[in-house]
């Protein structure tokens, strides 16, 4: 094989890796927005029950101590399953902490002390509970990474099999 043939040859090979990269890296974003999503949809399918708010306040931490202070909105609300009572403290499944207090503060104005409210509660597991569900948003954004999926796996498919059309003198 001459050079001259080996460098067409190994430029379709570097597409078709691209390509085939970039097909696994949308992949990867896709599983982790699908596994997103079933986590969201997982807690629609929880057993509602009516709970009563019995505290709210802002939790302010350092994780380290050099960094900003990080605060949370900690609800404790008791409800009952079956025949046993529990008391959770979950707001969503996944709830994070932010640098700003008045967004905590505004999580804990949907829940003030005393009042009735209802909660999703895990049948497999009563003692975990949650207020609000998470957002399915990643459903509505997988098409996204599914873009680099097809875009590089066309690509791996043209460097590779596609017959070269370019005209030879």
């Amino acid at each position: 094989m001459t050079n001259s043939a080996a460098s067409p040859l190994a430029g379709r090979l570097w597409l078709a890796s691209m390509g085939l990269f970039l097909a696994a890296a949308g992949l990867l974003f896709t599983w982790v927005l699908w596994t997103a999503w079933q986590r969201a949809e997982e807690t629609r399918r929880w057993t509602t029950v009516p709970c009563r708010i019995v505290s709210a306040r802002v939790v302010s931490e350092r994780p380290t101590p050099n960094s900003n202070p990080a605060h949370r909105a900690e609800i404790r609300y008791e409800y009952r399953f079956g025949d046993q009572s529990h008391t959770g403290t979950r707001i969503k499944r996944v709830d994070s902490a932010s640098q700003h207090e008045e967004n905590a503060r505004r999580k804990m104005e949907a829940w003030p002390v005393g009042s009735e409210s209802v909660c999703h509660v895990n049948p497999a597991d009563p003692t975990m509970a949650v207020l609000r569900h998470d957002t399915r948003a990643a459903l509505y954004s997988i098409w996204f990474p599914l873009l680099f999926v097809v875009g590089g796996l066309v690509m791996a498919w043209r460097a590779l099999i596609r017959p070269s059309t370019r005209i030879r003198p």
